[in-house]
């Protein structure tokens, strides 16, 4: 491996990584200096339930108007993200546990959810393009974080094999563009994850102690109210 591979793989990522977890913290600290609003009417529902109802949202897609009507919507979702987690993961593992990609069949695991990840991202950035409604609500931003991230994905097939002596052109592209990403994540539409947990906890709890979460069916008390 060369020097430049070496340092790229580790040094510039340490300080990348830094850098994006600052730029979270110091987020995190102008968030909770904001106060949470108090609900002043009696509660219909439980406040607990719907938060925990909100944060397992993602988990439901039957509770989602547009992935009950459309379940390819949501397993391009999971797929998407699935090769999310193998693409972090991957720049984890190999330059801190490369002994994990010797071997072959989870390599090949790894190939086969970040080269599906990709497909669904190229599907994604051509619904984008061509529905006249979504061109009318997407920022360059969406266009530019869909690309950056199918191309992510694509690198990823490439690099997870950690064959640099081979070739150290697919590790190096792959860490150039994660070095990319921490550092341009912080401030794009990428980072909704950060905020996920505070958005479904705060909707949960008011959409809780109103009995509108969970959603009930037509003639069901609000849950904590079913006595």
């Amino acid at each position: 491996m060369s020097e430049f591979l070496r340092i790229l793989e580790y040094e510039v990522q340490i300080v990348a990584l830094a850098f994006m977890g600052t730029v979270y913290i110091l987020r995190l600290i102008w968030m909770f200096r904001f106060k949470a609003g108090k609900e002043i009417t009696d509660p219909v529902g439980n406040p607990r339930v719907g938060i925990a109802y909100s944060m397992m949202n993602v988990a439901m897609p039957w509770a989602m108007e547009s992935a009950r009507k459309n379940w390819n919507f949501y397993a391009q979702f999971v797929i998407f993200h699935v090769g999310v987690v193998a693409a972090i993961s991957a720049t984890f593992i190999i330059p801190f546990w490369p002994g994990v990609f010797e071997i072959k069949a989870l390599v090949r695991i790894f190939q086969l959810a970040l080269g599906a990840a990709f497909a669904v991202g190229i599907i994604r950035l051509i619904r984008r393009i061509t529905s006249p409604t979504m061109r009318l609500i997407s920022t360059p931003d969406d266009y530019f974080s869909l690309v950056l991230m199918s191309s992510f994905f694509a690198s990823g097939v490439f690099a997870v094999p950690n064959e640099y002596e081979v070739s150290e052109w697919p590790l190096i592209i792959f860490f150039i563009m994660t070095t990319f990403f921490l550092l341009y994540v912080p401030f794009s539409k990428i980072s909704h994850y950060l905020y996920y947990p505070f958005t479904r906890y705060f909707l949960g709890k008011t959409m809780g102690h109103r009995g509108v979460f969970p959603r009930k069916r037509g003639g069901e008390r609000p849950a904590g109210l079913e006595g």
